[in-house]
């Protein structure tokens, strides 16, 4: 029998990397602390748990980099892709998800899974021998994380992280309030209403600010100098860039229209998006916070429709880790200086369910190829995968490196597109076209039937 690949935790990374590994008739130990050892963060101890938002972005694979990343993953027959397909959510153009049930029925499908081991036990130090995938994410124990940063002769890198509060549907008050995606995006009644909004209007909205920036936050401990991911600020923290902040970003009151006083425009408008399929949990979009708890219970109820709020879950801020990738990293997501050992998902400074999930695809084919005695051809720059393993092991600038979402700009340019194809729309679309044709051949090339 071929030797087991062990995979440290079982979240998004991991489950996808030991799906990818079993596929390929190759055993796999998924060593998942939780629940015996739990995190800041996670509420149960079921692999690929949903921990901040609910959502995967936007599902559109050929104008949006993250959709691309989405259509990959499904021709890859990814399981975190398929799971949340299973539970989607109406949320417009994206792909939100009904976080418990997914979470169960990936774990149910590992767990049954006759190539799958499931242990509890919390790896402390980095195994002397493999093949291992690390993918302990971003809240890595800190036992672990020591040994990381041991052995590579440096600290961790960090950031902080937040969460947004969750609230329960029925104690919105929806004289105020309205269902509707902005620009009623969606195709059907269904996703064109999938989104709850309040309105602010311009008195609302100065006063919620001056509560928002004088209420008070939970402070960092002595020596936390980590700085914050860009793509998820704690909503007072974008607030102290300028009053207006907030109505140019998760405030927008564009492409939406109060039924109940359709003549009156809002000057901003809070949206809240379903959390679960039963409809009896909405987050607030955009909302991820530092405020204690006392506070965000008053702030939060200042909005028009939530003065009666109740919150299933309130906000948090907690730090999150990731190696320098560049520098640690091969091509083939191994440790240069112990290359029996693998890094997959947050911890190597992608940014992002799906992002972590496609890094753990990879790496799950990398070390069951190897344990075969193959090695996969280069995966393409051009393709969303390739350009996130390209940008976390030497294409990124080292000194600078901070972690990253997919995007566009991380893409090599195509070809050609200063002639007919100027527009934006028609170049993302360029970029997509150019990313399938080279994903759907290197799968072609790589993908290996199970033993």
């Amino acid at each position: 029998m071929t030797h087991p690949l062990h995979i440290i935790g079982g979240g998004m990374a991991g489950s996808e990397a030991a799906w990818q590994a079993v596929q390929m008739g190759v055993p796999v130990v998924i060593h998942e602390m939780r629940p015996k050892t739990g995190t800041f963060a996670h509420q149960t101890g079921d692999l690929a748990e949903m921990v901040c938002s609910n959502s995967f972005r936007s599902d559109d694979n050929e104008q949006n980099a993250v959709g691309l990343l989405h259509w990959e993953m499904r021709e890859a027959d990814g399981l975190i892709m398929e799971m949340a397909d299973r539970h989607r959510l109406p949320a417009g153009g994206a792909l939100a998800v009904d976080r418990e049930p997914f979470a169960a029925d990936v774990t149910a499908r590992l767990q049954a899974h006759p190539l799958v081991t499931i242990s509890g036990d919390e790896i402390t130090a980095l195994p002397e021998t493999g093949p291992v995938i690390i993918a302990t994410g971003p809240l890595t124990s800190g036992a672990l994380a020591e040994a990381i940063a041991a052995e590579t002769g440096q600290d961790s890198l960090a950031f902080f992280d937040a969460i947004a509060p969750i609230v329960y549907a029925d104690s919105i008050d929806m004289s105020k309030a309205w269902m509707q995606s902005r620009y009623d995006k969606g195709e059907t009644e269904e996703e064109r209403t999938a989104y709850l909004n309040c309105p602010m209007d311009r008195d609302q909205y100065e006063a919620f600010i001056d509560a928002l920036l004088s209420a008070e936050k939970t402070a960092f401990k002595p020596g936390e100098t980590a700085g914050y991911f860009d793509g998820c600020l704690p909503i007072e923290v974008m607030a102290e860039r300028g009053r207006e902040t907030l109505r140019f970003g998760p405030m927008k009151p564009v492409g939406l229209t109060n039924p109940h006083q359709p003549d009156v425009k809002a000057y901003a408008v809070v949206q809240l998006r379903r959390d679960n399929k039963l409809g009896t949990l909405f987050n607030i979009v955009g909302f991820q916070t530092k405020m204690k708890y006392g506070a965000q219970s008053t702030v939060f109820k200042m909005i028009p429709g939530l003065e009666n709020a109740s919150f299933a879950r309130l906000g948090g801020i907690h730090r999150n880790t990731f190696i320098n990738s560049p520098t640690l990293l091969d091509d083939q997501m191994r440790l240069r200086s112990k290359p029996h050992i693998r890094f997959a998902g947050q911890i190597t400074g992608v940014e992002g369910y799906v992002e972590s999930a496609a890094m753990g695809l990879l790496a799950g084919r990398m070390a069951a190829a190897e344990l075969r005695g193959e090695t996969l051809t280069p995966v393409p720059h051009v393709t969303a995968m390739g350009a996130l393993i390209h940008h976390i092991t030497g294409g990124a600038e080292a000194k600078t490196f901070q972690p990253m979402n997919v995007n566009f700009g991380l893409f090599p340019p195509v070809e050609g597109l200063e002639g007919g194809r100027r527009g934006r729309k028609d170049r993302y679309k360029a970029y997509t076209d150019r990313a399938k044709a080279a994903w759907t051949e290197w799968l072609g090339q790589t993908t290996l039937d199970a033993a």
